[in-house]
């Protein structure tokens, strides 16, 4: 016994040695080739971070505000406080929405994130909402007159009094857990989406209802990032300045087009997002900033798709959970993806047989698009 904690002690010491070394070899790396904008250093840099260090305690205390605070306050010009109340929600459904983009709502509403299909056909409670800021000033109020009347009609839109805008997405996202957790902290999962998203609402639904009762907790569920580097190239809409965040490596997030999770993570995150600087307007870092501040890791599934649509084809309908880039197909696609038939076309040896070929031909492809990982044909 005295043996193994002897060379447990050592391989302890030994591993310390190591990431000794390798925050020496990142932080030279970092004084030597700090401020450039070369796309191969910083991949360099931030996979040596992530892979190597892999700590991040120090980047949360460099954004943590000086005192607790509630932030800057943005009065709600829409709500409806009533809509979770004394109801058992399995799925509270945020969808990140432009003023403009009333198309894009509208055919949401009659497909995936339909409340009336999901509690008649999958016997489940969700709640969908559509989070936006106001128009763009140039756009006038008469814009801001239709949202109130689309609303009046469809009850589904929270609004809060900041400009609607890609720097301002990270208060959108506050908008989201401010919200559910104040109006609908019961709900089982929280999940945010982009409008221009697929959602196979039936396969989520059945995954989400033997989640629940498993009982998850910390579940947080996406297409994972790991590693990615600030982009420091002032011509992209992502530049991140020195300033604004310092770090080779950014932690661990989930694409913000589409992410799952469970209620407790919803609060954690709303407690965290209270005591960090959101100045950063790239959503889905700050996400997983407030995330890695408590402790929370997120999960790669292999169906919820990248920036690419996944492939259109019954044996890939069978597993999906999301598809990005969907606007003008919304329609044939919902009605394609949830036909009654799909399920049955890999029943049977022979039928498994033929969707693992098929996957593998369309996921399997030596040029890379960002939907499905070749895995997936395997899962």
């Amino acid at each position: 016994m005295h043996m193994r904690m002897l060379v447990s002690g050592r391989r302890v010491k030994r591993w310390q040695f190591f990431q000794f070394l390798a925050t020496c070899f990142i932080v030279s790396f970092m004084v030597f080739w700090g401020p450039t904008a070369n796309p191969i250093v910083s991949h360099m840099k931030s996979f040596s971070y992530r892979y190597l260090i892999n700590s991040y305690d120090f980047v949360n205390d460099t954004l943590s505000l000086k005192r607790n605070t509630e932030g800057a306050h943005y009065p709600y010009l829409i709500n409806h406080k009533e809509k979770c109340q004394d109801q058992h929600v399995l799925l509270l459904l945020f969808i990140k929405t432009a003023p403009e983009n009333y198309e894009r709502r509208s055919a949401i509403r009659s497909t995936w994130g339909n409340e009336k299909y999901v509690q008649s056909q999958l016997n489940a409670n969700i709640k969908t909402l559509f989070a936006l800021g106001t128009p763009h000033p140039l756009k006038g109020k008469e814009l801001q007159k239709k949202l109130v009347r689309e609303d009046q009609e469809y009850n589904d839109i929270i609004q809060q009094d900041f400009v609607d805008s890609f720097y301002n997405l990270t208060l959108k996202l506050l908008l989201q857990f401010n919200w559910s957790n104040t109006f609908c902290p019961h709900a089982k999962f929280l999940m945010t989406a982009d409008d221009d998203i697929f959602i196979h609402m039936p396969n989520l639904i059945e995954y989400l209802q033997g989640l629940e009762q498993m009982g998850v907790r910390d579940f947080w569920i996406g297409r994972v990032h790991r590693g990615a580097p600030p982009i420091r190239d002032k011509s992209s809409k992502y530049y991140v300045s020195y300033e604004m965040y310092q770090w080779p490596a950014y932690p661990d997030y989930t694409a913000g087009a589409a992410y799952v999770i469970s209620s407790d993570v919803a609060a954690k995150v709303h407690e965290a997002s209270q005591t960090l600087n959101s100045s950063l307007y790239i959503d889905d870092v700050f996400m997983g900033l407030c995330a890695n501040k408590m402790g929370i890791v997120p999960q790669y599934h292999v169906f919820f798709s990248g920036e690419g649509k996944a492939p259109y084809h019954p044996c890939i309908y069978e597993k999906m959970m999301t598809s990005h880039g969907h606007i003008q197909d919304l329609q044939d696609l919902w009605k394609d993806a949830t036909d009654p038939n799909v399920k049955s076309i890999s029943k049977g040896f022979f039928g498994q047989i033929y969707c693992r070929f098929i996957k593998i031909l369309l996921l399997c492809r030596l040029t890379y698009k960002d939907t499905y990982p070749c895995k997936a044909a395997f899962v």
